[in-house]
């Protein structure tokens, strides 16, 4: 049965044509104990519900006693009425997960806890751990046990095993111990902490409550709280909130900025700022700059729903083309969805999008999209966009080609399944059915964040912020 159940999960992930995010993760401090932080982080996790389908996941804290409660699912799904008020505490954590092939079991879902008698811990962990593996070995030679095969639960054993050394080294320790990308929240008996790896590849931010503070993956969760945002953590920051203090430095003297690009291009939710980059300003601007920089005649530019339209009207703004909305997505056909056949896939496949046929009929049509994967997606909408009387079909692409895997926290097809590895970019058109197609270049996606550097390119260039470990494993 588990065969089959992971068989039918590679066959769905195939059938994607986008880099999937791993989590979203979601930390809450109130500052009245007697108070409840479940519904509040219950409410952040909802806005974050985009950066993880598969699981959700609650740890709250009161009087030294944590609770947890997590399944497969949605928020909504997971986290009833019934469950919400089981969990009673001032202080807690909340993650949403998307996993990596393989690993989609209820093992695997977060906020993972560890209990021992200097306390309680629980860790919610956005990113990945290049080193997991081998910090996983060691652990394990220690006598530490593990009871899933997420790399976040190496994090809190981490934690535990230096515990005794107090809350800020153990911490310490560990983060430096620790290699790879991370936004860290991490709940004990009395405190709430926040983490960001030392190149800031995965965002975290800080918020402040009336009565309390909030860390979150994404700014739009702060705002779904009614908090207040105060700022991005740094890269290589850590941060303690507790009842007498708000305490914040830095662990590592090696920094360097390196935000991954995809969350500006695709992951995050368009109302979020990161690093000080409004997303929705980003896409627009790299709309802008494709229009610049790969204009062609055309009567009408659509964006694929939902992250290539805010660049479409930059597009159309730019080269004066008139926009449209050409495209409907089902916002219910799930990207989870596993059929038991090929047929039924094809076909859940097929009703995702569709074409307003009025909107394109006998007219040159632009389509912009946030990116190419595997090219699956911008095949079925060239033939569908035909099929509804395009007179010509032009892609345009607000991202450069995506070439490699990424290392760092997103779910990427092996190298040789990405459409622009080894292929020109006409070699691509006419595999795609198009009439013409143009990426954005990377100077251009840079100018469309901020003009300067600072991020991660590893899936464009080849170029990582730090040493990888060599070609991800084999799917499972």
């Amino acid at each position: 049965m588990m065969r089959r159940d992971n068989e039918a999960e590679q066959d769905n992930r195939e059938e994607g044509d986008k880099l999937r995010e791993e989590c979203g993760v979601f930390g809450v401090f109130l500052e009245d104990p007697e108070k409840e932080a479940a519904s509040l982080i219950y409410s952040g996790l909802l806005s974050l519900q985009h950066r993880g389908q598969e699981s959700a996941g609650v740890a709250v804290v009161r009087n030294k006693v944590m609770e947890c409660r997590k399944g497969m699912g949605l928020v909504g799904s997971v986290l009833g009425p019934e469950i919400l008020g089981q969990l009673t505490g001032s202080a807690g954590v909340g993650h949403v997960r998307y996993s990596t092939s393989g690993s989609s079991i209820i093992e695997n879902a977060q906020p993972f806890i560890k209990r021992s008698k200097l306390g309680s811990i629980a860790v919610a962990h956005n990113g990945t751990l290049t080193n997991a593996d081998v910090v996983r070995e060691l652990l394990e030679d220690a006598g530490v046990g593990f009871t899933s095969t997420s790399d976040s639960e190496v994090i809190v054993n981490l934690i535990t095993k230096n515990y005794k050394k107090g809350l800020e080294k153990a911490l310490t320790d560990t983060i430096k111990f620790i290699k790879g990308s991370y936004a860290l929240v991490v709940l004990t008996d009395d405190a709430l902490v926040g983490a960001r790896d030392p190149n800031g590849i995965r965002p975290l931010c800080l918020g402040k409550l009336s009565d309390g503070w909030v860390l979150a993956s994404e700014s739009c969760a702060i705002d779904a709280v009614g908090g207040e945002f105060v700022r991005d953590l740094d890269p290589g920051e850590l941060i303690i909130i507790n009842r007498e203090q708000v305490l914040n430095f830095t662990f590592s003297e090696k920094t360097r900025r390196a935000v991954c690009a995809f969350e500006y291009v695709y992951f995050a939710r368009p109302d979020s700022v990161i690093d000080q980059v409004d997303v929705y300003g980003s896409r627009v601007r790299a709309g802008e700059i494709l229009g610049r920089e790969s204009a062609v005649a055309a009567d009408l530019v659509i964006g694929v729903p939902d992250s290539g339209i805010p660049a479409a009207i930059g597009y159309g703004r730019a080269t004066g083309t008139p926009f449209g909305l050409g495209i409907v997505k089902s916002k219910y056909v799930g990207r989870t969805f596993i059929a038991p056949n090929q047929a039924l896939r094809e076909k859940a496949v097929s009703v995702k999008h569709n074409v307003i046929q009025r909107e394109v009929t006998g007219k040159r049509v632009v389509i912009i999209d946030d990116s190419i994967v595997r090219g699956t997606t911008s095949r079925r909408l060239v033939a569908i966009l035909k099929k509804a009387g395009a007179r010509e079909v032009h892609i345009r692409v607000c991202s450069p080609p995506v070439r490699f895997p990424c290392y760092f926290g997103i779910d990427t097809p092996h190298r040789k399944d990405l459409i622009s590895n080894g292929s020109s970019v006409e070699e691509l058109c006419d595999s795609l059915g198009a009439h013409s197609l143009a990426f954005i270049s990377v100077e251009g996606l840079l100018e469309a964040l901020n003009g300067e550097g600072g991020y991660c390119l590893g899936c464009f260039t080849g170029e990582y912020p730090i040493a990888v470990p060599g070609p991800p494993p084999p799917s499972s």
